[in-house]
């Protein structure tokens, strides 16, 4: 696949879902995207029909339980285009069951270390790999995958909207994701890079369920939005499409 030299978009997780909608809809906008996948092959199928569609993009290797990734990630966009405009981190797991149970005094160490590796630190470890990179952009953006479970302030109310989902090890890493984009956000202020948290909404995804009230089609708002801020936009923030949510 022959890329233009305009914008180019690295979207984790992006074979199916809410980052393959991301993906095309980036590409809609002219932007170069590049898929990150655990399964290769699957990874191309998904590359190949956004092709069909006109849209640049290609497929590459990206595994969050994997060391070595995100140095391979890195070469690649500094080896094809010495640069990444748009850092999406989308890919994230739910190893819990997500509505109708509380899982604080169950969870095991093992599903806690599970989920924050995959939700947290190789997040971490991606957006410090490709940073480098994003700051040779004119007008980098970094958008990070969270949910409105992350609420410590919804999750504490009374009567609290999302009290039936206290799955422990998904909440608490993505809190902890949201204080990510809150620090880093704060060490970037002074440059043009933007780092949001994206709640997509209640998505018809296999985390999701399919009482979800949300398509999958119209999941892409909120990260697209957030990916393509202008110079006035918001850096540090949790939002959903246009609304602010609270941390």
């Amino acid at each position: 696949m022959t890329f233009n030299q305009g914008k180019v978009a690295f979207i984790t997780g992006a074979n199916r879902g809410i980052g393959y909608e991301t993906a095309k809809r980036l590409g809609e906008l002219g932007i170069n995207v590049v898929l990150g996948v655990r399964d290769l092959e699957q990874g191309r199928e998904a590359a190949t029909r956004l092709q069909a569609l006109g849209i640049k993009s290609e497929a590459i290797t990206y595994d969050a339980v994997q060391p070595e990734s995100a140095r391979k990630v890195h070469d690649y966009f500094n080896q094809e285009f010495g640069k990444l405009d748009i850092l999406v981190n989308n890919a994230g797991i739910c190893i819990e069951p997500l509505f109708g149970s509380n899982t604080s005094s169950s969870v095991s160490p093992q599903v806690l270390m599970d989920t924050f590796q995959t939700n947290l630190f190789s997040v971490v470890a991606v957006t410090q790999m490709l940073l480098p990179l994003i700051k040779k952009s004119s007008a980098g953006r970094i958008v990070n995958l969270s949910s409105i479970l992350a609420s410590q302030t919804l999750h504490s109310m009374p009567n609290s909207p999302i009290d039936p989902a206290k799955a422990f090890a998904y909440n608490a890493s993505k809190s902890a994701l949201n204080a990510y984009t809150i620090h880093l956000a704060r060490e970037l202020r002074d440059t043009s890079i933007k780092v949001n948290s994206a709640y997509p909404g209640w998505v018809k995804t296999g985390l999701g369920g399919p009482n979800a009230p949300m398509e999958v089609a119209d999941s892409y708002k909120t990260s697209v939005r957030l990916a393509t801020l202008d110079e006035n936009g918001p850096s540090g923030g949790f939002f959903h499409e246009q609304d602010v949510l609270p941390w």
